[in-house]
């Protein structure tokens, strides 16, 4: 079964606004451990839309699984993710008028820039993944740039299950599947490993996980609906039903 890193953004994004201290994204970190998770995402935006920069040191502190630092792929954030020294550091793409992420990152076109955030990340003993979608040219690029995983946008197959009856009986979905599938064995074959994230709930996630006793991803990247739930039942019993939604695939 793949490992569960938690996203706890959406805590911070309830605490900005009102521009004050409370939820604590702190204690959400301590709650999802307890909970079983894996491993705590956090992703500082250029724009400090819901993480800030004191929130780091102090959510690092607690942390007793590893750190993911989700971040832009910028001189800022390089000399932030070295001086924090988180277990991985992920480039994504940003764009400021966006609600969230809405596609993968395109090393591709700028592969020479990326490589060299990555060989300083690396250089300061920092694993590094690229977030991308499940595209043979992005894979051939995220090698080539150095990266030592990259981390699969389930978006796509995340909505055809949502938008289509019948899962991943449905056609479209089955195919968005069958996209993650093959790029996992792709980024395996080129030399890293392989996570997974995006739009991922309790009702989709078992495809995926299945896809990751196949294919051998290594971790499932999970926040919005984790937190959504977390609403209703706490955050530590949201995290341990996702667990379970993973174990029982």
């Amino acid at each position: 079964m793949p490992e569960l890193c938690v996203n706890i953004d959406h805590v911070a994004t309830v605490r900005q606004a009102r521009r004050t201290y409370e939820p604590d994204p702190v204690q959400a970190a301590i709650e999802a451990e307890a909970g079983g998770a894996d491993g705590i995402t956090v992703h500082l935006r250029e724009d400090r839309r819901h993480i800030q920069d004191a929130d780091l040191p102090r959510i690092k502190a607690v942390v007793r699984t590893k750190l993911n630092l989700e971040m832009a792929a910028t001189d800022e954030m390089v000399a932030i993710a070295i001086g924090l020294k988180p277990q991985l550091a992920m480039f994504v793409p940003e764009k400021r008028q966006e609600v969230t992420t809405e596609g993968g990152l395109d090393v591709a076109s700028q592969e020479a820039r990326i490589k060299d955030a990555v060989a300083r990340l690396k250089g300061a003993g920092i694993p590094v993944s690229a977030f991308i979608d499940p595209d043979e040219r992005q894979i051939a690029a995220a090698a080539r740039a150095g990266f030592d995983f990259c981390e699969i946008h389930t978006g796509s197959y995340a909505h055809a299950f949502h938008d289509h009856a019948g899962g991943i009986g449905h056609a479209t979905t089955a195919a968005e599947l069958a996209k993650v599938a093959a790029a996992a064995a792709a980024i395996r074959a080129a030399g890293m490993r392989a996570n997974a994230g995006h739009a991922l709930n309790y009702a989709n996630v078992g495809p995926i996980a299945r896809i990751a006793g196949l294919h051998e991803l290594h971790e499932l990247h999970i926040g919005h609906a984790i937190v959504s739930r977390a609403v209703f039942v706490g955050l530590r019993t949201a995290v341990a039903e996702m667990k379970s939604a993973m174990a029982g695939a």
